[in-house]
């Protein structure tokens, strides 16, 4: 985890130290639909009861703008929750996204880019979970945005690329719900942004 701190924050450093004309730093903050395995299957469920996978993030961001182009690393800690065999997985991170963009007409540009996740906390309804196959994932965000001066809005899809579970020992557990739960990102994330 601390070489994924001093990554994240050289790069945010580098980006405000080599700062062009719209580049620059800021705050984001938003929420996240989660489904830590598979989204698309979940979609069903959602909409009978929509609230029951949202999360939230809040962040840092950097950005430096070259011409039409631009590179965005951003820092942020997420918190979701995921309904499985209607028991609730909640996970907190450290998610550290280092995207690649481009302008495409006005204020709507397009990115992409790895996420580098760092797992600090899972429970199951309420019991913590300690032996999660990887801490430390990564990931890879797809999404577009829009910025109106100081204000930004984007929607992104986050998916890990390798398995991750977590396992419970315990039976009392598993009599009363999964015994393996995949713990990779796979979600949907709204983002409101501000420029500093």
């Amino acid at each position: 985890m601390k070489h994924l701190l001093i990554c994240a924050a050289c790069l945010f450093l580098g980006t405000v130290a080599f700062a062009q004309k719209d580049s620059g730093y800021g705050i984001k903050a938003g929420l996240n639909y989660n489904a830590n395995g598979d989204y698309f299957e979940s979609v069903g469920d959602a909409a009978r009861d929509p609230d029951r996978n949202v999360g939230f993030h809040i962040g840092l961001f950097g950005k430096l703008e070259i011409s039409r182009l631009y590179l965005r690393p951003e820092l942020v800690y997420t918190k979701t929750k995921s309904d499985y065999d209607g028991g609730d997985f909640n996970m907190s991170k450290l998610d550290a996204p280092v995207l690649l963009g481009a302008k495409v007409i006005g204020p709507l540009h397009v990115f992409a880019g790895p996420s580098f996740q760092y797992i600090l906390n899972t429970e199951f309804d309420g019991i913590d979970i300690d032996d999660v196959e990887n801490d430390f994932t990564v990931g890879v965000n797809i999404g577009a945005g829009v910025n109106l001066g100081k204000l930004g809005v984007d929607v992104r899809y986050e998916r890990g690329f390798s398995n991750n579970e977590a396992e419970f020992i315990n039976t009392n557990i598993t009599s009363v719900g999964p015994s393996r739960i995949d713990t990779r990102p796979d979600q949907l994330i709204v983002s409101l942004s501000l420029k500093l």
